[in-house]
């Protein structure tokens, strides 16, 4: 959930689900967090994903009470959204894999709501989360480095029929991380 959504009604402690279609960003940049998207370079994709991480450590250095804090009903933690980009990487990882050993995956379904409720995000040690982050980045990371040539062009699909090449799927990651790092420090890119 951005923070820059609305969470108007929303009882203290509640997330408002976020169903936007996010494929948009494969089309133009995002005038939130000031990522060019389209203009993302695929063999770029590894090492910003590796800066990406060192800013969430940066992030979580920070006090832990703050981390805990909801800036307002309906919006997420700053840990709850480093929970989020460490669970990110790693279904990222699931996903690129999928996609370059079989032919035209589906992904599995996932609601990213529901794992936060169910993993408790909120109650997670900052200090595991960073170490699990920088893990998670770094093994999604090195995946992407060992894309080369035509497997760029292999395809997946999303259960709401989204469907991309390894290359789109690149640029399509990389925007959640650097979105979600400018909800919570307000630095665009």
């Amino acid at each position: 959930m951005s923070a820059s959504e609305d969470a108007v009604g929303v009882a203290a402690g509640e997330i408002v689900p976020d169903t936007k279609d996010w494929t948009w960003v494969l089309e133009r940049a995002c005038s939130d967090c000031g990522l060019d998207t389209p203009a993302v370079v695929r063999e770029d994709v590894a090492g910003m994903i590796r800066a990406n991480a060192r800013g969430w450590l940066a992030v979580l250095a920070g006090d832990e009470s703050g981390l805990r804090r909801r800036p307002r009903p309906g919006v997420w933690s700053d840990l709850e959204y480093a929970c989020h980009v460490r669970d990110v990487f790693r279904l990222f990882r699931v996903r690129l894999a999928l996609m370059l050993d079989r032919e035209d995956p589906l992904f599995p379904n996932w609601d990213q709501d529901e794992t936060a409720v169910a993993e408790r995000y909120g109650e997670q040690r900052p200090s595991v989360v960073a170490g699990e982050l920088a893990e998670a980045a770094e093994a999604l990371a090195v995946a992407f480095e060992g894309v080369a040539g035509e497997r760029w062009q292999r395809t997946g699909s999303r259960s709401d029929g989204a469907r991309f090449t390894v290359e789109s799927f690149a640029r399509y990651l990389i925007h959640d991380p650097v979105h979600h790092l400018f909800d919570v420090t307000g630095a665009r890119v």
